[in-house]
C-alpha cells in the first residue's frame, strides 16, 4: 500500500523518507541577512540552495533569506511558501534519474501590499545586509533601443511623486535607503540575479536613475555607499504544474511548490558587498572581476541560443526544449547559428573555449527529463531579443560577419507574433506587449519592414540594409512556404 504524503512543514522533517535530503541546521535558529524580491522557482532552485548547503556546513546562520514580491501574483506564492514554513521541495531531473532535497535557506515571505510598507521596513532593519531580485529581464525599466534607465514608465513616475508609498521593487529599495540613512545603520548591497549582461550596473542605473528624480542628495549617499555586484547565473530550472506536484509526491513530500532543474549550477560572481556576504564560494560559486566574460559567453550561447530554438519550436508545434534539440531540422539551424554567427563573437574565460561550452548547453538543452517548455522560453521576447539577441548582430554588422541566421531568428519572431502556429492552432498571448508585437506583425505578414519599424526594440537595426534585406527575405519566404523550408534553405549548405 504506498504511503500518503508527507505534508512539507518544520515538524514533518523528520517523517520525509530518508532518501531526501534535509537541513541538517536548526532552522529556527537562523537570523535573517537578506530580502529576496521575486520569489520565483529559479531563485529557489539557485540562489536559495547555495546558501542552504553553506548552512549544511554550519555557516552563514545569520544570512537567511526573507522573500518579498512587488506584484499581485506573489500574494499566491507566499500563502503556499507560508503553509509549509517557506520550505522547498528541491528535484534535480538528470538524464537517468532523479534525487530530492530540501531547502531551507529561506524563513519567512513579506506581506504584499500595494505600497509594499512591509518590504520598506525589513530592508530598512540593519540586520539585512543584502537585497538581491530577480524580477525578470524586462523588470528594470530600461529603455530596450537605448539601453539606458527609462524615467517615463507609468510606474518609475509614480514611485517618483509617491517616494513614501512605491509601487516597484526599486522604489521600495530607495526608500528603504533613505530611512537606514536617516538612522545612521549604513547601506546593504543591491544584488541582481537576472540574465541581464552587466544586471549590476542596470540595477544600479535604475536605483541611482529613481533616487535622483526625488531626492538627488540620496542619489549621492547611495552612489557613495551601496554596492551592485555584476553576476552571472546559470540554471535551467521549468515552471511548476501538476506533473513536478506529483513528482514531489512520488518522493513521499506533499509541496504544493516544488521546484524541478537540470543537473547543471553556475554563479559566477563580482566580489563587491558593502555590508559583507556569505562565502558562497565554498559551495561552488565562483568571484571573479571577469564576470563580463561569463555573462557574455552564457546570455550569447545559452540565452540567445534558446531564442534560436524557442520561436521555430511554438511554430512547428514542439512543446519543449528537448523536442526542439530532437527534431533534426531545428537542431541544424540551431547548431549552424551558434556556431557560424554566435561563438565568434564570444570570449574565452578560464577553463572553457565557446565551442566547449556550445556543446556543453547543446547536451543541457537535450535532457529529456527537464520539461521546459518553448512557451515558457518565448516569454517576453520583446525583452529577450533586444537583451539577447541583437547586441549579437550590432557585433556581427561591426565586423562584416554573418547574419543571416540571427535575420532568421527575428523573422520567426515575427512570424511566431503573428499569433498561429504553422498548423492553424492560436498561440496565446505570451509577452506583455502582446497586442502591440500582434498587430505589427500582421502587418509585417504583407510589408516586412513595419516589424523592423518598432523603435524600442530595434532602434536604428532597420536601417541597416544588410539586415533588414535578410531579414526580409526570410520572413517572405517562412509566409510563403513555411518555418521548415526556411530552416532547410539556410541549413542547406552546412
Amino acid at each position: 500500500m504506498t504511503k500518503t504524503p508527507v505534508q512539507l512543514r518544520n515538524a514533518t522533517l523528520g517523517d520525509i523518507p530518508a532518501t531526501v535530503l534535509r537541513p541538517s541546521y536548526a532552522r529556527d535558529r537562523l537570523t535573517p541577512g537578506i530580502v529576496h524580491i521575486g520569489m520565483g522557482n529559479f531563485h529557489r532552485a539557485h540562489q536559495a540552495w547555495y546558501l542552504h548547503r553553506l548552512m549544511q556546513q554550519g555557516a552563514a546562520q545569520d544570512w537567511a533569506i526573507i522573500g518579498a514580491g512587488v506584484r499581485a501574483g506573489d500574494a499566491v506564492m507566499r500563502e503556499k511558501l507560508l503553509a509549509q514554513d517557506c520550505l522547498t521541495t528541491l528535484i534535480e531531473l538528470r538524464p537517468d534519474g532523479t534525487s530530492a532535497e530540501i531547502c531551507g535557506s529561506m524563513i519567512g515571505f513579506l506581506p504584499v501590499e500595494a505600497e509594499n510598507a512591509a518590504l520598506i521596513a525589513q530592508m530598512a532593519d540593519p540586520a539585512i545586509r543584502i537585497v538581491s531580485l530577480t524580477v525578470t529581464e524586462g523588470g528594470y525599466f530600461v529603455n530596450p533601443a537605448t539601453g539606458s534607465f527609462d524615467p517615463t514608465s507609468p510606474d518609475i513616475v509614480h514611485d517618483a511623486a509617491n517616494p513614501e508609498a512605491p509601487r516597484t521593487a526599486f522604489g521600495a529599495i530607495v526608500a528603504a535607503l533613505r530611512l537606514r540613512r536617516a538612522a545612521g545603520v549604513g547601506p546593504f548591497t543591491v544584488q541582481s540575479c537576472d540574465n541581464l549582461r552587466g544586471n549590476g550596473d542596470i540595477t544600479r542605473d535604475t536605483v541611482l536613475g529613481l533616487a535622483r528624480l526625488s531626492d538627488p542628495a540620496l542619489a549621492d549617499w547611495i552612489a557613495q555607499n551601496c554596492t551592485f555586484p555584476n553576476s552571472m547565473v546559470d540554471c535551467i530550472v521549468p515552471a511548476t504544474g501538476a506533473a513536478e506536484i506529483a513528482a514531489a509526491r512520488a518522493f513521499g513530500i506533499d509541496d504544493a511548490a516544488p521546484v524541478t532543474h537540470e543537473n547543471f549550477r553556475q554563479w559566477v560572481i563580482e566580489d563587491k558587498f558593502c555590508a559583507g556576504r556569505p562565502d558562497w564560494d565554498r559551495v561552488g560559486a565562483t568571484f571573479t572581476d571577469r564576470v563580463h566574460d561569463y555573462e557574455a559567453m552564457k546570455i550569447r550561447i545559452l540565452n540567445a541560443g534558446h531564442q534560436v530554438l524557442a520561436n521555430a519550436g511554438d511554430l512547428l508545434g514542439l512543446v519543449t526544449i528537448a523536442d526542439c534539440m530532437a527534431d533534426a531540422d531545428v537542431l541544424a539551424f540551431w547548431r549552424k547559428v551558434e556556431a557560424t554567427e554566435i561563438v565568434p563573437h564570444v570570449a574565452p574565460v578560464p577553463d572553457m573555449q565557446p565551442m566547449d561550452y556550445m556543446h556543453l548547453i547543446e547536451r543541457r538543452f537535450s535532457n529529456p527529463a527537464i520539461r521546459d517548455t518553448t512557451r515558457r522560453v518565448a516569454f517576453d521576447g520583446s525583452s529577450r531579443h533586444p537583451g539577447f539577441v541583437l547586441p549579437i548582430l550590432r557585433d556581427a554588422l561591426v565586423a562584416d560577419a554573418r547574419l543571416s541566421g540571427l535575420a532568421l531568428v527575428e523573422a520567426l519572431w515575427a512570424r511566431m507574433c503573428a499569433g498561429t502556429r504553422e498548423d492553424g492552432s492560436e498561440i496565446e498571448p505570451n509577452d506583455p506587449q502582446w497586442d502591440a508585437l500582434r498587430a505589427q506583425a500582421q502587418l509585417a505578414r504583407s510589408r516586412p519592414a513595419a516589424w523592423l519599424e518598432q523603435q524600442a526594440i530595434y532602434g536604428g537595426l532597420a536601417q541597416e540594409p544588410r539586415f533588414a534585406r535578410a531579414f526580409t527575405q526570410w520572413l517572405d519566404l517562412i509566409w510563403q512556404d513555411g518555418a521548415r523550408a526556411a530552416l532547410a534553405l539556410y541549413t542547406a549548405d552546412m
